[in-house]
C-alpha cells in the first residue's frame, strides 16, 4: 500500500468532511422540509422558498448588505492597493513602523474591539448612524486585507519592466496605469472579492455601526434565529451556500482553462523555436 493511503488517514478524512459538511448538508435537506418544525421531517416542500421570496424585511436587508459589500469593497480596493504599494515600493520613510502597524491592526484586532472604537468615534463626531456609517466601517476593516494582497504580489513583481517603460519616455503615472496595474489586476480582483465576502460576513462591527434603515442580512438573520431556526433561514442559507458553490465551480473551471490555454501556448512556442 502506497505511503498516506492507509485506512487511518482514509477513516481521518472521511471523519473530517463528515464534521464539516454534514451540517450544511442537513440544513439543505430541512429547507425542503414541509414542517416548521425544523427537527421533525414531515415530507418533501418548497414553500419555504416563495415564502422567503414574499419576505420584504429580508429581501431589504438583502439588498441592503449588498449596496454596502460593493462600496465598502470598492473604497477599500482604492485605499488597500496604496496602502500595499506604499509598504512595497517604499522601504525606508519616517513612520512606517507605525503605518505598517496600524495597516496590519484590523487583521488581529477582535472586531468586538473595532465595532466599538468605531462606535465611540461617531458617537464624538455626531454623526448619525446609518449606511455610510457602516460603509465606513467595512472599508476601515477590509481595506487592511487588500494592502496585504497587494503589497504580497508587488514584492514578487519583475521592476525591469517598469524600469524599461520608464526608458522608453513613460511617466511613473503612465507606467503605474498601463504597466503595472495590469500586472497585479488578478491580486485587486481577489482583494475585491475577499472584501466583498467579508463585508457581507460581518456582524459585530455592523451592529455597532448600523442605524435605522441599514439593518444587513447576517443582522437579519441572527435577529430571527434568536427565536429559533425556521425552515425559511434554512432556505436562505441554501440559496447562499448555491451562490458559493456555483462561484467556485465558475472560478476553478476558468482557471483550468486558463492553465490548459498556457500550456498550449507554451506547446506553440517550443515548437516555433
Amino acid at each position: 500500500m502506497k505511503r498516506g493511503l492507509t485506512p487511518f488517514n482514509y477513516g481521518s478524512l472521511v471523519l473530517g468532511l463528515g464534521f464539516l459538511y454534514a451540517p450544511i448538508l442537513i440544513l439543505v435537506v430541512y429547507s425542503f422540509n414541509e414542517s416548521r418544525l425544523v427537527t421533525v421531517w414531515a415530507g418533501f416542500s418548497t414553500k419555504w422558498y416563495s415564502e422567503l421570496l414574499q419576505n420584504r424585511q429580508m429581501l431589504d436587508a438583502a439588498w441592503i448588505t449588498l449596496e454596502i459589500a460593493v462600496v465598502a469593497s470598492t473604497l477599500s480596493l482604492v485605499l488597500g492597493t496604496i496602502a500595499g504599494y506604499v509598504m512595497a515600493r517604499f522601504t525606508s520613510f519616517r513612520g512606517r513602523t507605525l503605518f505598517t502597524g496600524m495597516i496590519y491592526a484590523p487583521l488581529v484586532m477582535p472586531e468586538v474591539i473595532t465595532g466599538l472604537s468605531l462606535l465611540l468615534l461617531f458617537v464624538s463626531l455626531d454623526w448619525d448612524r446609518g449606511f455610510w456609517t457602516v460603509v465606513i466601517s467595512h472599508t476601515s476593516f477590509c481595506m487592511a486585507y487588500v494592502a496585504v494582497v497587494v503589497q504580497s504580489r508587488l514584492v514578487s513583481f519583475d521592476l525591469s519592466i517598469e524600469e524599461a517603460a520608464q526608458d522608453l519616455g513613460a511617466t511613473p503615472a503612465k507606467t503605474f496605469f498601463v504597466i503595472t496595474l495590469p500586472v497585479i489586476t488578478p491580486a485587486l480582483v481577489s482583494g475585491w472579492l475577499l472584501s466583498f465576502t467579508l463585508s457581507v460576513d460581518t456582524l459585530v462591527i455592523s451592529s455597532f455601526t448600523t442605524g435605522p434603515g441599514a439593518t444587513t442580512l447576517p443582522m437579519r438573520i441572527y435577529s430571527a434565529v434568536r427565536l429559533g431556526v425556521t425552515p425559511e433561514i434554512n432556505a436562505l442559507s441554501t440559496i447562499m451556500i448555491g451562490i458559493v458553490t456555483l462561484g467556485v465551480i465558475a472560478a476553478s473551471l476558468l482557471q483550468k482553462r486558463q492553465i490548459v490555454q498556457r500550456r498550449r501556448d507554451e506547446r506553440l512556442a517550443a515548437s516555433d523555436a
